[in-house]
Protein backbone atom coordinates (compact mmCIF):
# COMPACT_ATOMS: atom_id res chain seq x y z
CA UNK A 1 0.00 0.00 0.00
CA UNK A 2 2.86 2.37 0.84
CA UNK A 3 4.53 1.69 -2.51
CA UNK A 4 1.26 2.58 -4.23
CA UNK A 5 1.37 6.05 -2.69
CA UNK A 6 -0.96 5.59 0.26
CA UNK A 7 -0.33 7.22 3.59
CA UNK A 8 -0.50 4.16 5.83
CA UNK A 9 -1.97 4.38 9.34
CA UNK A 10 -1.12 1.48 11.64
CA UNK A 11 -2.98 0.64 14.86
CA UNK A 12 -1.44 -1.60 17.51
CA UNK A 13 -1.15 -2.35 21.22
CA UNK A 14 2.65 -2.20 21.52
CA UNK A 15 4.47 1.10 21.12
CA UNK A 16 7.77 -0.68 20.37
CA UNK A 17 6.23 -2.97 17.73
CA UNK A 18 4.41 -0.04 16.15
CA UNK A 19 7.67 1.87 15.85
CA UNK A 20 9.45 -1.09 14.23
CA UNK A 21 6.56 -1.76 11.87
CA UNK A 22 6.24 1.85 10.74
CA UNK A 23 9.98 2.11 10.19
CA UNK A 24 9.93 -1.04 8.05
CA UNK A 25 6.96 0.19 6.00
CA UNK A 26 8.58 3.58 5.42
CA UNK A 27 11.81 1.92 4.30
CA UNK A 28 10.24 -0.66 2.02
CA UNK A 29 7.64 1.79 0.78
CA UNK A 30 10.29 4.17 -0.52
CA UNK A 31 9.98 6.62 2.38
CA UNK A 32 6.19 6.66 2.31
CA UNK A 33 4.33 8.53 5.02
CA UNK A 34 3.34 6.21 7.88
CA UNK A 35 1.38 7.03 11.02
CA UNK A 36 1.31 5.02 14.25
CA UNK A 37 -1.70 4.95 16.58
CA UNK A 38 -1.48 3.18 19.93
CA UNK A 39 -4.72 1.37 20.74
CA UNK A 40 -5.93 -2.00 21.97
CA UNK A 41 -8.89 -2.82 19.74
CA UNK A 42 -10.36 -5.11 22.40
CA UNK A 43 -10.80 -2.07 24.69
CA UNK A 44 -13.65 0.04 23.36
CA UNK A 45 -12.49 3.12 25.26
CA UNK A 46 -9.19 2.84 23.36
CA UNK A 47 -11.08 2.51 20.09
CA UNK A 48 -13.16 5.59 20.75
CA UNK A 49 -10.06 7.53 21.72
CA UNK A 50 -8.13 6.58 18.57
CA UNK A 51 -11.18 7.39 16.43
CA UNK A 52 -11.08 10.92 17.85
CA UNK A 53 -7.35 11.23 17.16
CA UNK A 54 -7.64 9.97 13.58
CA UNK A 55 -10.58 12.28 12.90
CA UNK A 56 -8.56 15.24 14.18
CA UNK A 57 -5.59 14.38 11.93
CA UNK A 58 -7.30 13.20 8.73
CA UNK A 59 -9.91 14.78 6.51
CA UNK A 60 -10.60 11.52 4.65
CA UNK A 61 -9.91 7.78 4.59
CA UNK A 62 -9.72 5.85 1.34
CA UNK A 63 -9.29 2.32 2.73
CA UNK A 64 -10.01 0.71 6.09
CA UNK A 65 -8.76 -2.83 6.76
CA UNK A 66 -10.16 -4.49 9.89
CA UNK A 67 -7.68 -7.27 10.59
CA UNK A 68 -7.32 -7.60 14.37
CA UNK A 69 -8.11 -11.14 15.45
CA UNK A 70 -7.43 -13.63 18.22
CA UNK A 71 -8.64 -16.98 19.50
CA UNK A 72 -8.78 -17.38 23.27
CA UNK A 73 -9.01 -21.00 24.33
CA UNK A 74 -9.41 -19.97 27.96
CA UNK A 75 -12.23 -17.70 29.06
CA UNK A 76 -11.11 -14.11 29.57
CA UNK A 77 -12.87 -10.78 30.03
CA UNK A 78 -11.54 -7.36 29.14
CA UNK A 79 -11.30 -4.60 31.77
CA UNK A 80 -14.68 -3.43 30.44
CA UNK A 81 -16.27 -6.81 31.25
CA UNK A 82 -16.58 -8.01 27.64
CA UNK A 83 -15.45 -11.47 26.52
CA UNK A 84 -12.13 -11.00 24.69
CA UNK A 85 -12.94 -12.81 21.45
CA UNK A 86 -16.09 -10.75 21.01
CA UNK A 87 -14.26 -7.55 21.89
CA UNK A 88 -11.20 -8.16 19.71
CA UNK A 89 -12.63 -9.84 16.64
CA UNK A 90 -15.88 -7.95 16.23
CA UNK A 91 -16.82 -5.13 18.59
CA UNK A 92 -13.57 -3.20 18.20
CA UNK A 93 -14.00 -3.23 14.44
CA UNK A 94 -17.68 -2.30 14.73
CA UNK A 95 -16.94 0.78 16.85
CA UNK A 96 -13.90 1.77 14.81
CA UNK A 97 -15.69 1.50 11.47
CA UNK A 98 -18.81 3.39 12.49
CA UNK A 99 -16.67 6.06 14.15
CA UNK A 100 -14.70 6.65 10.95
CA UNK A 101 -17.51 6.33 8.39
CA UNK A 102 -17.87 10.09 7.95
CA UNK A 103 -14.28 10.25 6.68
CA UNK A 104 -15.09 7.69 3.99
CA UNK A 105 -18.32 9.15 2.60
CA UNK A 106 -16.67 11.68 0.35
CA UNK A 107 -17.13 12.05 -3.43
CA UNK A 108 -14.15 9.81 -4.21
CA UNK A 109 -15.55 6.83 -2.30
CA UNK A 110 -13.72 4.42 -0.01
CA UNK A 111 -13.25 0.72 0.57
CA UNK A 112 -13.73 -1.25 3.79
CA UNK A 113 -12.21 -4.73 4.01
CA UNK A 114 -13.08 -7.02 6.91
CA UNK A 115 -10.93 -10.10 7.50
CA UNK A 116 -12.85 -13.25 8.41
CA UNK A 117 -11.95 -16.94 8.16
CA UNK A 118 -13.18 -20.15 6.58
CA UNK A 119 -13.81 -21.36 10.14
CA UNK A 120 -17.00 -19.28 10.12
CA UNK A 121 -18.71 -22.33 8.61
CA UNK A 122 -18.42 -24.03 12.02
CA UNK A 123 -20.42 -21.26 13.73
CA UNK A 124 -23.60 -22.34 15.46
CA UNK A 125 -25.05 -19.03 16.58
CA UNK A 126 -24.28 -15.36 16.86
CA UNK A 127 -21.22 -14.49 18.87
CA UNK A 128 -22.20 -13.88 22.48
CA UNK A 129 -20.75 -11.89 25.35
CA UNK A 130 -19.97 -15.00 27.39
CA UNK A 131 -19.47 -13.87 30.98
CA UNK A 132 -19.32 -17.32 32.60
CA UNK A 133 -16.37 -19.71 32.01
CA UNK A 134 -18.73 -22.69 32.32
CA UNK A 135 -20.50 -21.68 29.09
CA UNK A 136 -17.35 -20.90 27.14
CA UNK A 137 -16.03 -22.85 24.14
CA UNK A 138 -12.96 -21.14 22.66
CA UNK A 139 -13.13 -22.75 19.23
CA UNK A 140 -16.86 -22.15 18.87
CA UNK A 141 -16.59 -18.56 20.07
CA UNK A 142 -13.87 -17.92 17.48
CA UNK A 143 -15.95 -19.48 14.69
CA UNK A 144 -18.95 -17.42 15.76
CA UNK A 145 -16.82 -14.26 15.75
CA UNK A 146 -15.72 -14.96 12.17
CA UNK A 147 -19.38 -15.37 11.20
CA UNK A 148 -19.98 -12.02 12.90
CA UNK A 149 -17.37 -10.41 10.63
CA UNK A 150 -19.36 -11.56 7.61
CA UNK A 151 -22.79 -10.66 9.01
CA UNK A 152 -21.44 -7.19 9.83
CA UNK A 153 -20.02 -6.82 6.31
CA UNK A 154 -23.27 -7.73 4.58
CA UNK A 155 -25.39 -5.54 6.83
CA UNK A 156 -23.07 -2.54 6.54
CA UNK A 157 -22.94 -2.92 2.75
CA UNK A 158 -26.73 -2.81 2.70
CA UNK A 159 -26.84 0.27 4.90
CA UNK A 160 -24.29 2.06 2.70
CA UNK A 161 -26.13 1.49 -0.58
CA UNK A 162 -26.29 4.74 -2.48
CA UNK A 163 -22.94 5.89 -1.13
CA UNK A 164 -19.56 5.37 -2.75
CA UNK A 165 -18.32 3.27 0.17
CA UNK A 166 -17.91 -0.45 -0.54
CA UNK A 167 -17.61 -3.17 2.10
CA UNK A 168 -16.25 -6.65 1.44
CA UNK A 169 -14.96 -9.55 3.51
CA UNK A 170 -11.91 -11.76 3.03
CA UNK A 171 -10.94 -15.32 3.92
CA UNK A 172 -7.11 -15.12 3.82
CA UNK A 173 -6.64 -18.87 4.35
CA UNK A 174 -4.42 -20.54 6.94
CA UNK A 175 -1.67 -17.99 7.49
CA UNK A 176 1.69 -18.82 9.05
CA UNK A 177 1.76 -16.04 11.61
CA UNK A 178 1.83 -15.76 15.40
CA UNK A 179 -1.94 -16.24 15.52
CA UNK A 180 -2.92 -18.55 18.43
CA UNK A 181 0.46 -18.18 20.19
CA UNK A 182 -1.38 -16.50 23.07
CA UNK A 183 -2.75 -19.93 24.02
CA UNK A 184 0.68 -21.51 24.33
CA UNK A 185 3.08 -23.35 22.03
CA UNK A 186 1.01 -26.54 21.80
CA UNK A 187 -2.12 -24.79 20.51
CA UNK A 188 -0.05 -22.75 18.07
CA UNK A 189 1.65 -25.86 16.69
CA UNK A 190 -1.72 -27.55 16.30
CA UNK A 191 -3.03 -24.52 14.41
CA UNK A 192 -0.04 -24.38 12.06
CA UNK A 193 0.08 -28.17 11.71
CA UNK A 194 -3.59 -28.40 10.76
CA UNK A 195 -3.21 -26.13 7.74
CA UNK A 196 0.25 -27.42 6.84
CA UNK A 197 -1.06 -30.98 6.85
CA UNK A 198 -3.82 -30.01 4.43
CA UNK A 199 -1.38 -28.13 2.19
CA UNK A 200 -3.19 -24.87 2.96
CA UNK A 201 -0.60 -22.95 5.00
CA UNK A 202 0.44 -19.69 3.35
CA UNK A 203 2.80 -16.85 4.25
CA UNK A 204 1.57 -13.54 5.64
CA UNK A 205 2.48 -11.91 2.33
CA UNK A 206 0.38 -14.46 0.42
CA UNK A 207 -2.47 -14.13 2.89
CA UNK A 208 -2.52 -10.36 2.35
CA UNK A 209 -2.83 -10.55 -1.44
CA UNK A 210 -6.63 -10.58 -1.52
CA UNK A 211 -6.77 -7.73 1.00
CA UNK A 212 -4.51 -5.59 -1.20
CA UNK A 213 -6.51 -6.63 -4.26
CA UNK A 214 -9.77 -5.43 -2.68
CA UNK A 215 -8.12 -2.25 -1.45
CA UNK A 216 -6.62 -1.19 -4.76
CA UNK A 217 -7.79 -3.09 -7.84
CA UNK A 218 -10.01 -1.31 -10.37
CA UNK A 219 -11.54 -4.72 -11.13
CA UNK A 220 -13.53 -4.60 -7.88
CA UNK A 221 -14.49 -0.94 -8.00
CA UNK A 222 -18.13 -0.60 -6.99
CA UNK A 223 -18.43 -4.22 -5.81
CA UNK A 224 -19.83 -4.42 -2.29
CA UNK A 225 -21.19 -7.04 0.08
CA UNK A 226 -18.90 -9.72 -1.36
CA UNK A 227 -17.01 -12.65 0.14
CA UNK A 228 -13.53 -13.10 -1.35
CA UNK A 229 -10.77 -15.72 -1.20
CA UNK A 230 -7.71 -16.00 -3.46
CA UNK A 231 -8.79 -12.80 -5.23
CA UNK A 232 -12.05 -14.37 -6.38
CA UNK A 233 -15.59 -13.76 -5.17
CA UNK A 234 -17.36 -16.77 -3.74
CA UNK A 235 -20.07 -17.77 -1.29
CA UNK A 236 -19.93 -17.76 2.48
CA UNK A 237 -22.00 -20.07 4.68
CA UNK A 238 -25.76 -20.24 4.25
CA UNK A 239 -26.46 -18.72 7.66
CA UNK A 240 -24.29 -15.68 6.88
CA UNK A 241 -26.97 -14.55 4.40
CA UNK A 242 -29.72 -14.73 7.03
CA UNK A 243 -30.97 -11.16 7.24
CA UNK A 244 -32.57 -11.70 10.63
CA UNK A 245 -29.16 -12.76 12.00
CA UNK A 246 -27.57 -9.70 10.43
CA UNK A 247 -30.17 -7.46 12.05
CA UNK A 248 -29.83 -9.19 15.40
CA UNK A 249 -26.04 -8.88 15.41
CA UNK A 250 -26.28 -5.19 14.56
CA UNK A 251 -28.69 -4.54 17.42
CA UNK A 252 -26.61 -6.57 19.89
CA UNK A 253 -23.42 -4.81 18.77
CA UNK A 254 -25.00 -1.42 19.48
CA UNK A 255 -26.07 -2.69 22.89
CA UNK A 256 -22.73 -4.28 23.83
CA UNK A 257 -20.77 -1.25 22.68
CA UNK A 258 -23.25 1.16 24.28
CA UNK A 259 -23.87 3.06 21.08
CA UNK A 260 -27.12 4.79 20.29
CA UNK A 261 -29.00 3.53 17.19
CA UNK A 262 -28.95 7.00 15.61
CA UNK A 263 -25.14 7.02 15.90
CA UNK A 264 -24.81 4.00 13.57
Amino acid sequence: MARRGFRVLVLGRSEAKLARTCKAIARRGENAEVGAFLADLSILADVRSVVGIIRSECDRLDVLVNNAGARYMRHELTTEGIEKTLATNHLGHFVLTLGLLDLMKGPNGARIINVSSGTHTAARDLIGNVTSPSFYDGRLQYANSKLANILFTYKLAERLKGSKVTVNVVDPGGVASHFARNNGLVYWLKHVGYYAGRGQLVSSRKGAETIIYLATSPLVEGITGGYFAKKAQGRSSLQSYDRSLQERLWALSLKWSRMEPDKS
